[in-house]
């Protein structure tokens, strides 16, 4: 047994943080379905991008959907859903077997809405009628503006991964806004099984950090803003409030440990997957750290429900003078702006692929 098996044994599921026509195409994904217990997938801006701009697996489809007068955004959208709609089906039989707790891909709307909720609203549910799956999240970032469309997403009934959040308080208003939603649905005799994931960010956190505090301090930091997250999110299952909706059917929102990609050279690069191992959580690793895991990871002691250390290192950073709360709010931030970068450098490689006459079939 590699270690992925043994953490998805142990009740942590792991999805893949990638997409690429070339890993659908090649049979890529589907063994790491069957032999390294990957159970979901994420993508975002960022992914599209890079798996788009290289190569030349996406130009016959951006040539025809093209020449059928979709512009760039449009044209993405059917890029995107025809890559997640097969990696949907591919874990369909993991979604049916957990009754839907696992089995999930994810898509993204705009990172350009992240400021307009109406839009938002708009665009995650016109995104979910055109996919048409039942194992598909729509992303949406925990923005303040986003908050309030996942409050009335869930209320419709789509599907929602909260994307972007980095701090306790920024679950704790998305779990919020998600509770809202069901407790409206409950009032209006509406079905509470409406899944819904929290992203939490980590290793920003040591990037961010990292040329202001010494080398004993590197990267420390995301673990334990993580790890204080987590205990935060036991408390609120164990609430009158979550109680009162689970009996009538709700799903908790799954916490999901993103950017757990080790980007120090210095440091292990299965750091972030030995740290955060918790059952009922979601790890979603690069390809790279997938297979870093499965070749030499261990599985170790799963994350106390008490927040362990977390606190007491927290309070070393602040002597280290790191204000957690202004950081958190500035990642969110940097996060929405290098998400819209991508956004705008994704649709300028479809408008010149769709331009180039020699990449035409």
């Amino acid at each position: 047994m590699n270690a992925t098996q043994a953490l998805h044994q142990l009740g942590q599921s792991l999805w893949l943080d990638n997409i690429t026509r070339t890993l659908l195409q090649s049979g890529t994904l589907a063994r790491y379905i069957q032999d390294l217990s990957v159970t979901g997938l994420t993508s975002n801006p960022t992914i599209f991008e890079h798996a788009i701009g290289a190569g030349d697996s996406y130009d016959a489809s951006i040539h025809v959907l093209h020449d059928a007068g979709l512009a760039e955004e449009e044209l993405f959208f059917e890029l995107a859903l025809e890559d997640l709609t097969q990696a949907a089906d591919l874990f369909r039989t993991a979604f049916d077997a957990s009754d839907g707790v696992d089995g999930w891909v994810s898509l993204e709307v705009s990172p350009l809405l992240a400021g307009n909720a109406a839009h938002t609203i708009q665009a995650a549910n016109r995104l979910h009628r055109k996919a048409d799956k039942a194992n598909l999240f729509i992303k949406i970032p925990g923005t303040s503006e986003g908050l309030e469309a996942i409050e009335e997403v869930i209320f419709d009934g789509v599907p929602v991964n909260v994307t972007l959040l980095f701090s306790r308080e920024q679950v704790l208003a998305a779990a919020e806004a998600y509770m809202r939603g069901l407790e409206r649905r409950q009032a209006a005799g509406l079905d509470l099984k409406v899944a819904s994931v929290l992203s939490l960010f980590v290793s920003r956190w040591d990037v961010a950090v990292k040329q202001e505090v010494s080398p004993p301090f590197h990267n420390r930091l995301g673990i334990a803003i993580a790890m204080r997250t987590y205990k935060a999110h036991c408390e609120l299952l164990a609430t009158e409030r979550w109680k009162r909706l689970a009996a009538a059917g709700a799903r908790p929102q799954r916490l999901l440990w993103a950017s757990t990609g080790t980007k120090d050279p210095a440091a292990p690069d299965t750091l972030y997957i030995q740290a955060l191992t918790a059952p009922g959580t979601i790890n979603t690793l690069p390809e790279k750290t997938l297979l870093a895991f499965a070749d030499h990871g261990r599985v170790e002691r799963a994350l106390p429900p008490d927040g362990g250390y977390a606190e007491a290192v927290i309070e070393e950073f602040h002597r280290e003078g790191v204000d957690d709360n202004a950081l958190a709010a500035r990642l969110q931030r940097e996060g929405v702006a290098a998400f819209a970068t991508s956004w705008h450098a994704l649709l300028t490689r479809i408008r010149e692929k769709s331009a180039a006459p020699a990449a035409r079939p």
